[in-house]
């Protein structure tokens, strides 16, 4: 599994505002510049965290996107799948009925304890603590 090049600029953009300070905004423009995501890919990307709740943006000569909550409040796992989709390890974690070998399957358990554990991972890192040079909450 990998995510996608979208979902990593999204990250990147979020971490970026979450290293600013409380409430403060940047132009898309100089997110871009400084995370090295191209502009036009930033601006979709922005649209969908501010459909999802994670940022805000607003127009304007003192306009720019703000994170729309405290970056203790978000998490690695929400910017992904707001960019995403809700992460899949393996298609027979959601649909047991996809896979041939039904109950049978002797890795099913194993994609679905993986990818619990995957998203209890990515569901309790908050931006706050990457800001602060950390890397998580050390789950």
């Amino acid at each position: 599994m990998q995510i996608t090049r979208q979902a990593d600029y999204a990250v990147r953009a979020v971490l970026y505002l979450a290293g600013l300070g409380n409430g403060d905004r940047a132009p898309t423009s100089l997110i871009a510049q400084e995370q090295q995501i191209p502009p036009s890919f930033l601006a979709k990307i922005v649209s969908q965290l501010s459909v999802a709740g994670v940022v805000q943006t607003s127009r304007g000569a003192r306009g720019g996107v703000s994170l729309a909550r405290n970056p203790g409040e978000i998490t690695l796992l929400e910017v992904i799948e707001a960019i995403d989709g809700p992460i899949s390890l393996n298609e027979c974690v959601f649909d047991p009925s996809s896979c041939t070998f039904g109950d049978k399957c002797p890795v099913h358990t194993i994609w679905c304890d993986a990818q619990k554990d995957l998203v209890k991972r990515l569901g309790a890192t908050d931006f706050a603590s990457l800001a602060n040079g950390g890397n998580g909450n050390g789950v």
